[in-house]
């Protein structure tokens, strides 16, 4: 006798599927995996730098603090300046500020951005991201380095 309740499981994968996918992938009948914040915000702040185009990451002020960091002996520069997310049971959302060398094609270089960053956090932390927000802040142009000291405004009019 067949059971009237019983259907076919469909060819595709539905969103349902999905999410049983990746909750199985962190929890688990030996335990539970829990992803920490900073953990999804320095995977896409190294997958964001991996994208040709991307000069750096954070505003002006986060930039600033960067480069002073730099100049300590010892310190690093922070992975995840310029990356905000929110992190939950199975999903990720994430928020990035970026600065982008002159003559690149910011919608290009979001959706290489978008898709680096998916990739990456999707396959190192088993979280489905739903969203990845870039606020492109500046653009770069050569000779904009605080070092460049051959250059000197001298205002309008000498």
């Amino acid at each position: 006798m067949t059971n009237p309740t019983a259907t076919k499981a469909p060819a595709h994968s539905t969103s349902a599927e999905l999410d049983k996918s990746v909750a199985s992938a962190l929890v688990s009948a030996q335990g539970t995996t829990t992803i920490a914040d900073t953990v999804v915000s320095k995977v896409a702040g190294l997958a964001t730098r991996e994208v040709s185009g991307v000069h750096a990451l954070g505003g002006g002020a986060a930039r600033a603090f960067g480069a002073l960091r730099e100049r300590i002996p010892g310190a690093t520069a922070s992975a995840s300046q310029g990356v905000a997310v929110e992190v939950g049971e199975r999903q990720t959302a994430i928020d990035l500020q970026i600065l982008v060398d002159y003559g690149v094609s910011i919608t290009d270089l979001s959706r290489s951005v978008r898709r680096n960053v998916i990739t990456a956090v999707e396959q190192m932390t088993g979280l489905e991201v739903v969203e990845v927000n870039i606020n492109v802040s500046d653009v770069y142009l050569p000779g904009d380095d605080e070092g460049d000291d051959a250059k000197t405004d001298t205002g309008r009019v000498l």
